[in-house]
């Protein structure tokens, strides 16, 4: 079993940035696609980027060109670095990785943190 685990969270004012961090543990194991989600209070969760392991990355037009999505496979780690914030982007953001573990396809998710935008 894989185990996810944010952390980079916080409360920030409108314009600032953010780093989010995802470690991954677990037995041998290989990431396939790293996601960033969010849910707001009251709405739907969204995807906001992803990455593949050719290092393809697809981000939602919301945030195209204010976040990156990126991954450090040897750490096992990956990062959603947010620019610009804008009080909508307010919202708890989950990771979520998908891959092989011990020849069969897992899909985890962590358990979020929280990212505040307000003056």
């Amino acid at each position: 079993q894989v185990q996810l685990v944010e952390s980079g969270g916080g409360l920030v004012q409108p314009g600032g940035s953010l780093r989010l961090s995802c470690a991954a543990s677990g037995s041998t194991f290989s990431m396939y696609a790293i996601e960033w989600n969010r849910q707001a209070p009251g709405k739907q969760r969204e995807l906001v980027a992803s990455i593949n392991n050719s290092g393809r990355k697809n981000y939602a037009d919301s945030v195209k060109g204010r976040f990156s999505i990126s991954r450090d496979n040897a750490k096992k780690m990956g990062y959603l670095e947010m620019n610009n914030l804008k009080p909508e982007d307010t919202a708890v953001y989950y990771c979520n990785v998908r891959g092989l573990s011990g020849g069969r396809w897992y899909d985890s998710w962590g358990q979020g943190t929280q990212v505040t935008v307000s003056s």
